[in-house]
């Protein structure tokens, strides 16, 4: 039995906590003592409770983060209360600031606040030698990349138990899905530690002189965890991988902007690491890097190692800085198929005056420039991001925003709710643009000064219908008439559906072409039509979702109903489906279905029905 168990609540199943992985490969001579289970927050606390307390530990540790709060705090609360000898220790990006009066810290009796890397092992090395800090609350240091840094295999050296050194014992590791998705690592292994220190919005160093003290730790370097993702996982979860912390930037609505320095990996050791994942099998690879763009020479660095190891299925994305892509990354990404690169730009306002509210730097033009670019001359999947409530913003401003980036066309527009995350500055604008916050995870905004809670509410439910509809990929074709697109469809009937021979422009193309036709407005009218029809913004049946849009097509646009049906009939082949819905059926008759070939693994279905 371990003395160390680390838990956490991962959002889904297929969602790999990344941190916990850094935190496991940096716990040295610790290892052989330590533990991992992961589960997701659709388990009950209380079968969380149990399969920890099964494993006999001494230390527990917990990590906490926007989307498992609260039942991490269930599951906290009953650990204290059947087992009050278990020493439980938090982390993670929702205990690293504003500890005070949460109520899961209230059940801790260590808090590691920051990037826990190496301060847990450190923690844990003195707890279990009797020298129990005294302060509750403990500062990391930060920690750095270093020379030899992915070489985790210095466990070996330090009696972790990997390899068949140290402790003599053959690692063990199991990934296992059971009762929900209940992933387990077991064996002999280095500790999963408490903060997820990458994946998200992760635990930044903390600046608050009022914390106690930082903990010291005796080796800053870290060592890089990709051997600890297991073959379960490089087969069907999402495998996180990092080239660089931190961000240069001071967007106000983001921890990043915490005065976190970047931090890139030594290039050659992290192609190393990236090679041992490929040689495994792995074709998925997801970059945490905040500003994967930031540095060009190591840019252009992953870009031609991927491009030189090019294979069927490989995928990687990354977070790039929307106005800066020089020449040289440009050359490189044009070379690669469609499909193999998915990129997230973080547009958040058009409005220049909103962004400088908010200390963002922008050159907007320039996002235009490389937006454009990007669909017309690449195969990139581009994944754009917009945020509805900040300080200073009106529905309208929002509205030509999406307007705006609807006109160069970007596969997906992610329209999110602005949320306070614990620690961030922008609550210094509360008072002057009446900020108003849900208390609970995830903090979202609910009204301010320019949107009132009832429009606030209309633009929850635009968000949510518009990635059901818009971004989805089940509407790529029929969704562009929604705005004006008045091209002639390609005879379909012949031969059957053939989507190579469709010319239609694609979600964004026409927009303008009738007079006051505005993306933004018109999908808003379907939002709010289809929430009076349906009272509510989840369990939509893919069917029921086509069926409505035909109605409003053809009913509110006055479009004819048969070329809406082929266009929706195409639309709905294209998620897969090979029924012939009710509503369609005395419009495409017997047309037969055309064979669709795979879509991709995990996490790619979306990306291949954009490409169609």
């Amino acid at each position: 039995m371990p003395d160390i168990l680390l838990a956490t609540l991962n959002a889904k199943y297929p969602h790999a906590s990344f941190g916990l992985r850094y935190l496991m490969a940096n716990l040295g001579p610790l290892a052989s003592r330590a533990g991992m289970m992961e589960f997701d927050i659709n388990h009950r606390p209380l079968d969380i409770v149990e399969r920890i307390l099964s494993a006999g530990p001494k230390i527990v540790g917990l990590g906490v983060y926007i989307w498992n709060t609260a039942p991490t705090a269930q599951v906290a609360a009953d650990l204290k209360r059947l087992r009050p000898g278990i020493v439980l220790v938090l982390g993670g990006p929702e205990v690293s600031y504003e500890t005070e009066g949460q109520e899961v810290v209230g059940y801790a009796d260590y808090v590691i606040t920051g990037e826990a890397d190496l301060a847990f092992a450190d923690l844990c090395g003195r707890i279990l030698a009797g020298r129990r800090p005294l302060q509750k609350v403990i500062g990391a240091e930060l920690p750095e990349f270093g020379d030899g840094t992915t070489k985790a295999r210095r466990h070996e050296e330090e009696g972790s138990g990997f390899g068949v050194q140290g402790s003599g014992k053959k690692l063990e590791v199991r990934s296992e899905k059971r009762e929900g998705s209940l992933s387990v690592v077991s064996g002999p292994l280095s500790v999963a530690a408490c903060a997820d220190s990458s994946a998200t919005d992760n635990g930044q160093r903390t600046t608050d002189s009022s914390r106690d003290s930082q903990l010291a730790t005796r080796n800053l370097q870290l060592l890089l965890p990709y051997h600890l993702y297991t073959d379960e996982d490089i087969r069907n979860r999402v495998v996180y991988v990092e080239a660089s912390r931190g961000c240069p930037f001071k967007c106000e609505f983001c921890l990043s902007s915490l005065d976190v320095p970047v931090r890139n990996v030594p290039i050659d050791e992290f192609l190393e690491a990236m090679q041992s994942l490929l040689d495994r099998g792995l074709l998925q690879f997801k970059f945490v890097d905040r500003t994967f763009n930031l540095n060009l020479k190591i840019s252009k660095a992953i870009l031609e190692f991927f491009l030189e190891r090019l294979r069927p299925g490989l995928f990687l994305h990354f977070e790039m800085i929307p106005d800066r892509l020089p020449e040289a990354l440009r050359e490189l990404i044009a070379q690669f198929p469609a499909g193999a690169l998915q990129f997230e730009v973080g547009i958040q306002t058009f409005n220049d005056e909103v962004a400088e509210l908010i200390s963002r730097r922008q050159d907007n033009a320039k996002v235009e420039e490389n937006l454009r670019w990007l669909r017309e001359k690449t195969g990139v999947h581009v994944h754009t991001d917009l945020i509805v409530g900040l300080p200073g913003e009106d529905v309208e401003s929002f509205g030509r925003g999406f307007d705006r980036l609807i006109a160069l066309r970007p596969q997906e527009i992610q329209v999110g709710i602005l949320k306070r995350l614990r620690g961030i500055p922008i609550v210094r604008h509360d008072l002057e643009w009446g900020m108003v916050y849900s208390p609970h995870a995830p903090y979202e905004v609910l009204e301010t000064k320019r949107v009132d809670f009832a429009m606030m509410q209309r633009m929850r439910r635009f968000a949510r219908y518009w990635d059901l509809i818009g971004n989805s990929g089940n509407f790529v074709v029929s969704l562009a008439m929604l705005w004006g697109e008045n091209e002639k469809l390609k005879d379909l009937r012949e031969g059957g559906v053939k989507h190579e021979d469709m010319k239609h422009k694609e979600v964004g193309e026409g927009v303008g072409a009738r007079s006051g036709a505005s993306a933004f407005w018109r999908f808003m009218e379907v939002a709010d039509r289809l929430f009076e029809k349906m009272g509510r913004n989840h369990g939509i049946a893919l069917q029921d979702l086509a069926e409505f849009l035909f109605g409003h097509l053809t009913g509110e646009l006055g479009l004819a109903p048969g070329r809406v049906a082929e266009a929706i009939w195409a639309d709905y082949q294209r998620a897969g489906r090979s029924d012939r819905p009710g509503f369609l059926r005395a419009f495409i008759g017997d047309l037969p279905i055309p064979r669709r070939g795979k879509e991709g693994g995990v996490g790619m279905r979306r990306q291949a029905r954009h490409r169609g």
